[in-house]
């Protein structure tokens, strides 16, 4: 029992860190990082959700299992009925702000372990350093399903807008047997395999084991092109703006705010990855907490800035759609700032799935180091110095289900598992505070302890507010993953050699 809650020091993680064949190449700058954490950050997502934030879902709750937590544990199982989640309307500007102020609480506390504990693996890491082992297990496993499950999501969208390319350039679309998943909505599609979302996986997958520089390089150039896109909406449709369109500016109230600050948490997954690149930047105790609050801003600003544009030249109420953006911009005959739009959506989600394949990658690889899974998945390649067998197992292990599934309605899981790893990093700090006071740090979060249970109060309240049917999914990734630790793992980490 003693083992599951004995923590690994820090003083171990740098040394491991450090061994010659399992040593990671630092190439990456402040600016590096920040990018790294946009190109995550800002996928699609921007240009569909912002729509469906503000004009609303109709949600049919069948049952108990598609209700909110939260709405049962306040008005019990009889108010299930079918409703709808109201639209936060012009004020969706606002649901970006909350949703960026609640997850930098958790930003902060993220540079602070980052710049005190330089070493790879992100939130399972500085678990292992704070918590104990069986939580850093928790945080690993969860931190796998995070990334696995958006990247699946993210591949199957690359794919239908690759074919939607195809067309519009080209005049012709690959046939629905080779561009669609085999089971979607739980039906058979009738298609053979979704070969786009895998092909592009496996494209970005060589890139990473070439080297982290590539890697960065690959992104920085597709992070440049989705943030002009972005700024090419928002002052190219500025000109169309009515501010009658904003009124009225809270027209669901508060409870369509916070609704809609539900819906686009979402796009803020990502940020995280910065912290997975510890050991491949040149100076991480000033150049993570940099990245990490940079990418913060810096999509808040964006996501904000489309927000007040989107709501501006079309009415909320017409938003409701699968391509809101770009569909209000068809309405006005802005067809030049369409087709950038598009450029930068694809761009967008080929990024996200860079950077994610990257940060998973990341977490594999320090957990076999840390010997709680198999040795292989933390060997490093001899001339690029990246973990390429981590990473070729990561793009399979994505790309194939992604031929397969439509995962669109998992996305849930990927929400709730970030918000459990953003609460166990924020009890992390606290724990730290108290049993290692006198370790440098190069960012230390204000007002501790608070601050720290102000993020962890938010990710209860946001993780309440998804359906009991994504916590009953949840909780068995948690059995699996506890079954494979208990069997595996624990048996071979390092702390159970140390006893």
């Amino acid at each position: 029992m003693n083992q599951l809650f004995r923590t690994k020091s820090i003083d171990a993680l740098i040394a491991a860190s450090e061994e010659p064949g399992k040593k990671l190449r630092r190439t990456l700058g402040p600016w590096s990082l920040a990018a790294l954490g946009i190109g995550a950050v800002i996928g699609s997502g921007i240009f569909i959700l912002t729509g469906t934030a503000a004009a609303g879902e109709t949600l049919s709750f069948q049952s108990v299992l598609n209700a909110p937590v939260l709405d049962l544990l306040i008005h019990g199982p009889d108010s299930v009925s079918t409703v709808g989640r109201p639209g936060a309307g012009p004020a969706i500007s606002l649901s970006f702000l909350l949703v960026a102020l609640a997850c930098g609480f958790a930003a902060l506390c993220y540079a602070e372990l980052a710049s005190m504990i330089p070493v790879a693996g992100s939130a399972y890491t500085y678990a292992y350093a704070t918590l104990g082992e069986i939580f850093a297990w928790i945080i690993g496993w969860n931190l796998i399903l995070e990334y696995a499950v958006s990247n699946m999501a993210v591949a199957v969208g690359f794919s239908a807008h690759f074919n939607d390319i195809l067309d519009s350039l080209f005049g012709f679309q690959l046939p629905p047997q080779l561009s669609q998943p085999i089971v979607a909505g739980g039906e058979l599609t009738g298609a053979w395999f979704n070969l786009p979302a895998l092909l592009v996986l496996l494209a970005l997958t060589w890139i990473l084991v070439r080297g982290v520089r590539e890697s960065a390089g690959a992104n920085n150039v597709m992070v440049a092109i989705k943030v002009l896109a972005i700024l090419v909406f928002v002052f190219g449709a500025a000109r169309a703006v009515d501010p009658a369109n904003w009124k009225p500016f809270m027209p669901n109230g508060w409870q369509g705010v916070l609704t809609g600050g539900a819906i686009v948490f979402f796009t803020y997954i990502g940020f995280d990855s910065v912290s997975t690149a510890a050991e491949e930047c040149r100076r991480p105790q000033r150049d993570l907490p940099v990245g990490i609050l940079a990418t913060l801003i810096a999509c808040a600003l964006l996501y904000v800035s489309v927000a007040v544009v989107l709501t501006g030249v079309a009415h909320w109420k017409t938003l409701a759609n699968a391509a809101p953006v770009v569909n209000a911009l068809k309405e006005l005959g802005y067809d030049n700032i369409r087709r950038w739009v598009g450029a930068g959506a694809i761009v967008g989600m080929v990024s996200s799935l860079l950077v994610f394949q990257y940060g998973q990658a990341r977490v594999w690889f320090a957990m076999s180091r840390d010997r709680l899974l198999p040795a292989v998945f933390s060997r490093v390649h001899p001339v690029h110095r990246t973990p390429h067998v981590s990473t070729w197992i990561a793009g399979f292990a994505v790309g194939i289900p992604a031929g397969i599934w439509d995962l669109g309605t998992f996305a849930d899981l990927s929400n709730i598992g970030t918000l459990f790893a953003f609460a166990l990093v924020s009890a992390g700090v606290i724990m730290a505070r108290r049993t290692q006071p006198g370790r440098p740090r190069g960012f230390r979060v204000p007002l501790s302890p608070w601050l720290p249970l102000l993020s962890i109060a938010c990710c209860l309240v946001l993780m309440l507010s998804l359906p009991l049917m994504t916590w009953l999914r949840f909780f068995g990734w948690l059995a699996v993953g506890l079954a494979i630790y208990f069997a595996f793992g624990k048996r071979r980490s390092e702390l159970a050699d140390s006893r």
